[in-house]
């Protein structure tokens, strides 16, 4: 019976792959300097004041083409095309945009590789204007959300005399 399990130790290899691993996980990992210490200062003060001014507004209105929406909805949705599918050109956003987000802008879940554009649909409404509206309000939300996950926020002058402090 024992010799059934014998090749169910582990051999020396892994068991000195065990205990550096257990010795690396309880290692407490330091940062020495601020998180925003690796971006250009420049570029970063570009991107915070685009976002302190950035509005909705200020995106461009984009190519929308109208077709029919599925679902209920009866005679109303099979006569009318309510459906609204907006695409903005990735070089027409750029121009709206900062530097540090025209990399993040090409990993949008929204993105469209074949034409190099973002491209967003909308049918909730049984409005044209309203599912339009969606679309721009859905760029701006996406926008928003890649600058917080690019962008980081402002180190107090607390954790810089700290890290300074280092």
């Amino acid at each position: 019976m024992q010799r059934l399990f014998s090749n169910l130790r582990p051999s020396p290899s892994q068991r000195a792959n065990r205990i550096l691993w257990f010795w690396w996980s309880q290692q407490r990992l330091v940062r020495h300097q601020a998180f925003e210490a690796a971006f250009d200062r420049e570029k970063l003060d570009e991107a915070r004041k685009w976002h302190g001014t950035f509005r909705s507004e200020s995106i461009p209105e984009g190519n929308t083409s109208f077709s029919r929406s599925s679902g209920p909805g009866g005679q109303h949705v099979n006569k009318t095309e309510t459906k609204a599918t907006t695409t903005w050109p990735v070089k027409q956003l750029m121009t709206i945009l900062p530097s540090l987000l025209h990399e993040g802008i090409r990993s949008s879940k929204y993105y469209s590789q074949r034409s190099d554009s973002i491209s967003i649909q909308a049918q909730t409404q049984r409005s044209r204007t309203a599912n339009r509206d969606e679309n721009h309000q859905k760029l701006f939300e996406e926008l928003q959300a890649l600058y917080r996950s690019t962008i980081p926020g402002e180190t107090s002058a607390d954790k810089t005399r700290k890290y300074e402090a280092l």
